[in-house]
């Protein structure tokens, strides 16, 4: 082996073990919950990532309005990937700490210490809300949920009666920052999906809402379902952000912003009442929503308007400057005019600039960095003027004042800007062809379009005719084999994309894998709530799509039923029902450890691949 690639060896191996170091430093973070209501239980969980050594527990802190109940609970979990070849690993403690919500309002939660080999971590700082008691759980004297919606519902065949979604329970609100702006001023319309037991799988928008009236500016938002929960109109709901824009009116009066349609996935338990018998089903239907709309009060801006009002609504500063300290004929020169601050900056128009009519002035260059910050437009516009003098003399060069109308003030603001005085002396004579910006012919260099030259000689090319060539009868028969082909593979496929059921079948696999990588993630995040609820939707969706099962007969008996005929061992129909008795209990019981979470997600991957081998038609 040579010097050099010893050398490289040894210096890969020692950064990839300062990165493996830096990766595998210690961390502690909490993990706060999502806003109980007054006198539910709720979890506070630290969790110690790569510590590799003793850790001291840290203590439970106190929180105003909650009574610690119990804790701390420890559990322990590792987690090992192979990517490109390198092993990455981690392992973590968690310490859960029970409590009770007793009082409504904000709750800070402290810095929290723990040591790790003498070395002291802390926690950020957070806080959370405790909502107040939903009306419907309050007058039902008991638990369930929010309002006891989380009761199965009950269903009788042949009844008529079905899956019902009432209209209190999913719903979707447009919220506005603000109920009254000016034209021209930001407001924050956020479309909110609203669900009183946040049993959704999917949200898709079948029609945005059209805001007319008013320029849009869409916001970022998470491409998965992030719930929270809120307080409205005396019931307390799982709420999701489904998309969030600023909306710059652009004229008064009051506008109702609205419209759109969503088809939102819910699922539920059922009881099915099958004389003599009672069975747990979940089941799942497509639900249409139109948003409720919200109302914009509109005030026009106050009149008379100043002279030289451009639109500008917000705060901004302005500000010019001329490049360059001396000046001279048929020379440019560049003015930059630079208004910053907050508000509809980015619809902005050039200012006007006051140029001696002996200039030649330019199409002006604009730049706009404006942003999103806060629930307004944030940036710089920046506009760089180029002008050409043309005559030897004084000069003034100024721009019309920047005019701007100020809502937190409610009155017009104008900012004066400098007046630049500059002496234009003789500058070297040009071609009246030479150009600066684009308003003269630019001079013609040697290396533009040579006039046609007299004389030439004629053109030696070939121009016999594509059909006597040879390869053009070749070319012929093979193109009307490959349309041939073409339609012959686009036949199978449309008979193929006919068969649901087979396509079902064949896409069960893969369908299942992705939704359990979905969980994988959860599990590995430590959200054990949503672990569950992903497991349990991929493997009853599994099932239904191999055991060609509809939703309503997704239950222990038929798939016990199902996967016996079908030739599966006992063993493998009872991890089938184990794992799916896990998935619902835990729903009902969140305190859940690594171990048995892990269990699980192996033994849905076994079963899955048992299930597989059976060869199902």
């Amino acid at each position: 082996m040579s010097t050099r690639r010893l050398f490289w060896i040894i210096f890969l191996t020692v950064v990839s073990s300062m990165m493996a170091a830096i990766a595998q430093s210690p961390s502690v973070e909490v993990s706060l919950p999502r806003n109980p209501e007054t006198g539910e239980r709720f979890t506070l969980t630290i969790t110690v990532t790569n510590a590799d050594g003793s850790i001291t527990p840290p203590s439970a802190p106190e929180l105003d309005g909650c009574t610690l109940l119990g804790g701390p609970g420890v559990s322990t979990s590792s987690y090992t990937s192979i990517i490109n070849g390198r092993m990455q690993s981690s392992q973590s403690t968690a310490y859960s700490y029970t409590y009770r919500a007793d009082k409504e309002g904000k709750v800070k939660v402290p810095s929290i210490e723990t040591k790790v080999n003498g070395k002291t971590l802390a926690t950020t700082p957070g806080q959370f809300a405790v909502l107040p008691a939903s009306e419907r759980r309050s007058s039902a004297g008991q638990g369930g949920g929010y309002g006891g919606m989380r009761q199965p519902q009950e269903y009788q065949p042949g009844s008529g009666s079905e899956f019902r979604v009432g209209s209190d329970e999913l719903f979707i609100r447009m919220e506005l920052s603000a109920s009254s702006v000016y034209e021209q001023q930001a407001v924050e319309c956020v479309t909110k999906l609203y669900s009183a037991n946040g049993q959704i799988r999917s949200i898709s928008a079948a029609s945005v809402p059209s805001f007319d009236g008013c320029l849009i500016e869409s916001l970022p938002t998470s491409t998965n379902i992030e719930w929270n929960r809120e307080h409205f109109n005396g019931q307390n709901y799982y709420t999701a952000v489904i998309s969030r824009s600023l909306l710059y009116p652009q004229r008064g009066g009051e506008l109702s912003i609205g419209g759109g349609e969503y088809t939102v996935n819910v699922y539920r338990e059922m009881i099915v009442h099958d004389f003599p018998f009672s069975r747990r089903v979940m089941d799942d239907k497509d639900v249409t929503v139109k948003p409720r709309p919200a109302k914009l009060r509109v005030m026009a801006l106050p009149e008379p308007q100043p002279a030289g009002f451009s639109g500008a609504v917000g705060s901004f500063t302005a500000d010019t400057r001329i490049v360059g300290s001396s000046f001279k004929t048929n020379e440019a020169a560049t003015l930059i005019y630079t208004v910053s601050g907050t508000g509809n900056i980015k619809y902005l128009k050039e200012p006007e600039v006051d140029m001696p009519s002996e200039f030649e002035l330019y199409d002006p260059h604009v730049e706009n960095t404006a942003k999103v910050s806060g629930r307004n437009m944030t940036g710089t516009m920046t506009v760089e003027y180029t002008f050409v003098p043309q005559t030897v003399g004084q000069f003034h060069i100024g721009s019309a004042p920047f005019i701007y109308f100020d809502p937190s003030k409610k009155e017009y603001v104008t900012l004066t800007l400098p007046v630049y005085d500059i002496n234009v002396e003789q500058g070297a004579k040009v071609s009246s062809s030479v150009d600066f910006g684009g308003k003269r012919d630019i001079e013609s260099k040697n290396t533009d379009i040579h006039f046609i030259r007299p004389g030439a000689s004629a053109p030696s090319q070939d121009t016999s005719f594509m059909v006597s060539r040879s390869w053009y009868w070749i070319l012929y028969p093979v193109m009307l084999l490959a349309v041939g082909v073409f339609i012959i593979v686009y036949m199978r496929g449309q008979k193929s994309r006919s068969d649901v059921k087979a396509r079902r079948l064949s896409k069960a696999n893969k369908v299942a894998r992705r939704r359990l990588s979905r969980a994988g993630r959860s599990l590995k995040d430590k959200n054990y709530e949503r672990f569950y609820e992903e497991m349990l939707q991929a493997m009853q969706g599994y099932l239904g799509d191999k055991l060609q099962l509809p939703g309503s007969q997704l239950n222990r008996e038929n798939v016990a039923a199902v996967l016996s005929g079908r030739g599966a061992s006992q063993d493998t129909v009872a991890s089938v029902i184990a794992i799916l008795d896990d998935c619902e209990m835990a729903r009902y019981t969140p305190q859940s450890s690594p171990e048995r979470a892990g269990k699980v997600y192996e033994g849905a991957m076994s079963a899955i691949d048992q299930i597989e081998n059976l060869k199902i038609k």
